[in-house]
């Protein structure tokens, strides 16, 4: 097994410089950002870490290689020198997928065919046998091809990361468990914090608060593809688990309020939040957006309000922010943190942000506008 590995954690675009904090504080070495990812350097024992403690990652992966590739030949010769055999056994499942971008190796079907190819003749050549069952455990390469170079790397996480398990089913306009745990990072929630969300939905953003106040790591209930791998020991998950579990911070003051106008998006969050293992600091009612008033001398504010998509969807959206931007007074010890693609928001809530940045919830471009002056 190798001592140290090169770590790829892929993230929500405008996540990068928070999923890089997050690397750097559970103690990865040489961490830098690039667009959509996070790179750094650790070992098995990192790997675990980040499976089971990162909020903002999509996945963790171990880089294999990276090299140039403007041909089949070419791409078949650097996947071939690449040592799988450290990780890959003789009888382990090794699918291959990806995609490519700006490449003269456009033909995706083309590549997963040529990268298996190369892959086999590698390890037919270290286990000495012409023929895998493939019957053990999955090791998922993954491919990315940008501008002719290419990285190649095994998927440690299987299911994505943003799969807690707390969200069985979600309510409109759901967002996404990585970027609601990005937003909270940027808002800067406390042990000590009151978070509310006066419209949530599924619960998700006041979850994830709750996790990061209470330093809950997201994946310690759940599994990871690379536990099944037999070149790492079950012993250093189990090591990074009760780690990981003795840093929860039970004596925590934080507590969050949410609603929403809807009984059954009420319900959704309470249940959610019970999964979550956060249910006894999250108080949610029905209650309707015009009806918004301070809860306490201070709290955050999180808020993914509906937009639509026609065109009554979306004036009913407009008139949604401004009946925000009557409620969400400018007031000491308030600050407001709101995600919309809108781009006329500021416009319609009645003010522009302190601050903004730029965020993807899945495909959909947005901002967060940043209210705390």
């Amino acid at each position: 097994m190798m001592d140290t590995f090169t770590l790829m954690t892929p993230c929500l675009f405008g996540l990068e410089s928070v999923l890089a904090g997050e690397a750097r504080r559970m103690g990865a070495e040489r961490v830098r950002a690039q667009d959509g990812r996070v790179l750094f350097e650790g070992d098995a024992s990192l790997m675990a870490r980040a499976n089971i403690c990162l909020r903002t990652a999509e996945r963790v992966g171990i880089v294999l290689g990276v090299f140039p590739a403007a041909s089949f030949e070419q791409l078949f010769d650097g996947v071939a020198a690449l040592p799988l055999e450290r990780l890959v056994g003789k009888d382990d499942a090794f699918p291959v997928k990806g995609w490519s971008l700006k490449s003269k190796l456009h033909s995706i079907p083309d590549c997963q065919s040529i990268i298996k190819r190369a892959a086999v003749k590698r390890l037919e050549g270290v286990y000495k046998q012409s023929y895998f069952q493939e019957t053990g455990p999955v090791h998922q390469i993954q491919f990315s091809i940008l501008k002719d170079e290419v990285t190649l790397w095994l998927d440690t996480s299987g299911t994505g990361l943003h799969k807690r398990g707390y969200r069985r089913s979600s309510t409109e306009a759901p967002i996404k468990e990585t970027l609601a745990a990005g937003i909270v990072d940027l808002a800067r929630v406390r042990q000590d914090s009151l978070v509310i969300d006066p419209m949530c939905g599924s619960g998700t953003l006041l979850i994830e608060a709750a996790l990061h106040a209470f330093r809950i790591p997201p994946g310690v209930r759940r599994r990871f593809a690379a536990e099944e791998w037999g070149a790492i020991s079950p012993e250093v998950w189990r090591k990074e688990r009760d780690k990981a579990l003795s840093g929860i911070r039970k004596g925590s003051e934080f507590a969050a309020l949410g609603y929403d106008n809807d009984p059954e998006a009420v319900a959704l969050t309470g249940a959610n939040a019970s999964k979550a293992g956060v249910g006894k600091k999250l108080v949610c009612t029905q209650q309707d957006i015009g009806d918004f008033a301070p809860a306490a001398q201070r709290a955050i504010v999180l808020c993914n309000p509906p937009y639509g998509e026609r065109l009554l969807e979306l004036r009913q959206a407009e008139e949604l922010y401004r009946r925000m931007g009557r409620v969400f007074e400018r007031r000491e010890g308030y600050s407001y943190y709101i995600i919309s693609p809108h781009e006329e928001f500021e416009e319609l809530f009645g003010r522009k942000a302190d601050k903004r940045r730029k965020l993807y919830n899945g495909m959909i471009k947005c901002q967060l506008f940043m209210y705390y002056r």
